[in-house]
């Protein structure tokens, strides 16, 4: 549970949470009444003792702080929040969902961003989404490796797909950016994706997607086009939820 010092908000606003000791933050903001901030994975909602959801989770910013910055959660109001103290329950229902699609005429705005919103079609059908949220990068090696990085590793989302950059032109970089990134490989997934594609053109062998684990993340290279994002997460999908209550912790039987 949360002891918090709530600004009053409207719903769909956006502030941080921020810890008792970051009292000026110069931006209208929560904090908490007493301790440091705990751990709140992008998705998680903060309740009400009568089980409504005031607030979720949608992302994470750094704020200056004496002498160090502060990683602070961003809550978004899922309805009119009074200004005053609370105490909320924390939990999360349903997985996060992060998609990076790299475009260099995309990030120009010279290009419409067709296979992002396929892939938050798609693996909405499969998982229950507390959470899905869109980024735009030109094929740059050096952002996807600091957004990657940032979304797993410091706002934890559960899944994350990028779109483009996995063949064998000079601006495809993605595998060779992601594959050192990862802890582990899921080499099964890769496969799979590798097939399903095969059976609609011989192209396909250019891929040179991977997929792995990158903390709490299941980390997905995509193709991208529409068409084939599509086609290469129809082969992954079943898979993904049981691979992620694995990551997480599951220990059931695997078998049954």
């Amino acid at each position: 549970m949360l002891h918090c010092i709530l600004s009053a908000a409207s719903a769909g606003d956006v502030l941080p949470l921020t810890p008792d000791t970051l009292r000026k933050v110069g931006m209208p903001h929560h904090r908490m009444a007493a301790g440091p901030l705990p751990a709140l994975p992008v998705g998680a909602g903060l309740f009400t003792d009568d089980g409504k959801e005031w607030l979720r989770v949608t992302g994470r910013v750094w704020l200056s702080g004496d002498p160090h910055a502060v990683p602070c959660p961003m809550l978004t109001a899922l309805a009119d929040i009074p200004v005053g103290e609370a105490r909320l329950h924390v939990r999360k229902e349903g997985r996060s969902l992060a998609w990076i699609t790299l475009s260099d005429k995309g990030s120009q705005g010279l290009r419409a961003d067709g296979s992002g919103p396929a892939i938050a079609a798609a693996v909405g059908e499969a998982l229950p989404l507390c959470h899905a949220q869109g980024f735009l990068l030109p094929d740059d090696a050096p952002a996807l490796r600091a957004l990657l990085t940032e979304l797993a590793l410091g706002q934890g989302y559960d899944v994350i797909c990028t779109s483009g950059g996995t063949g064998v032109g000079p601006r495809d970089i993605t595998p060779q950016t992601v594959a050192p990134l990862l802890d582990l490989e899921l080499p099964g997934f890769a496969a799979a994706m590798m097939v399903e594609s095969l059976k609609k053109t011989p192209h396909a062998a250019i891929s040179r997607a991977v997929c792995g684990v990158l903390g709490p993340s299941i980390v997905i290279t995509l193709p991208g086009s529409r068409k084939a994002v599509l086609e290469n997460l129809a082969a992954v999908l079943p898979a993904l939820p049981h691979a992620l209550d694995k990551l997480h912790g599951d220990p059931a039987d695997c078998g049954g």
